[in-house]
């Protein structure tokens, strides 16, 4: 049995390339000059010569000079509220929690390397250019046209609400690339759970951030995320007539408009959440 290919069955294409990727991501409808929130496993893309940056590279071609590319560059190394953190120290005794916390890095926009956001994502963090926002646990990167637009103002005590850019590309008429990814990684729905009610749940969260060139624990309220449903919900998102689904190398992918999918997982929470 040969090796599975980037554009299909066995032996149909040996590799992707940045031209491939470009005409299959063409062919699922992504626009120049959109601005595109990208989520992604390259690994179910398939082998891509040049790896990220072909794959960023194509991306940029499709979209063109008035284009940007948005990308999650989330951090949980740096949190002691994070699921990161919990199943890290399980176990620990108060003692040994106490010293793992002291030796937690704090978050520097600059330089603190994304957690589980994949290879797209660090790529485009790294990228000459590109502008990070300054949130200490869930960051985005943005390269291109409007990355200062998009990255350049993120307000630490908003996750992923109405001061996040994810409220920037809702009113940008962004749309959502899910490459090789599932709903449960579709970080725009979180901006619903802001939405769906007058008065959502809080928590507290805390993290280590840098102030003054010092690492200093920061603590602050905001809404719960909660991400358990949101496969249910892209299950019933697949059911309109606003997801474009397709292929990407070896990837399934999805396209969708990024202020519809908010909108439609608004009104599923207000149904399902508030019952």
């Amino acid at each position: 049995m040969g090796e599975a290919t980037c554009g299909g069955p066995s032996g149909a294409r040996a590799a992707c390339d940045r031209a491939s990727l470009a005409e299959d991501l063409r062919a699922l409808g992504v626009e120049p000059g959109s601005r595109l929130l990208v989520h992604a496993s390259l690994r179910r893309v398939g082998r891509v010569e040049g790896g990220a940056g072909a794959v960023a590279a194509a991306l940029g071609d499709v979209l063109g000079p008035a284009g940007t590319i948005v990308v999650p560059t989330a951090t949980s190394d740096n949190s002691d509220t994070s699921r990161a953190y919990l199943a890290r120290t399980q176990g620990m005794s108060e003692d040994e929690r106490r010293r793992y916390l002291r030796t937690m890095p704090p978050f520097d926009p600059a330089t603190t390397p994304s957690t589980g956001m994949g290879a797209l994502a660090e790529h485009v963090r790294t990228s000459p250019g590109a502008v990070r926002s300054a949130h200490p646990q869930t960051s985005f990167a943005a390269l291109h046209a409007r990355a200062g637009f998009f990255a350049g103002d993120h307000d630490p005590a908003c996750h992923l609400g109405e001061r996040s850019p994810l409220a920037r590309l809702y009113e940008a008429g962004a749309s959502i690339l899910l490459l090789g990814v599932g709903y449960a990684s579709c970080t725009a729905l979180h901006l619903a759970e802001y939405r769906y009610r007058r008065d959502p749940p809080t928590r507290w969260y805390g993290c280590m951030v840098l102030r003054g060139g010092r690492p200093e624990w920061w603590r602050y309220r905001d809404v719960v995320l909660d991400d358990g449903d949101f496969p249910e919900i892209g299950a019933a998102l697949d059911r309109t007539r606003h997801v474009v689904r397709g292929r990407v190398g070896a990837a399934g992918v999805r396209l969708l408009p990024l202020r519809q999918a908010v909108d439609f997982a608004a009104g599923w929470m207000a149904h399902a959440r508030t019952r």
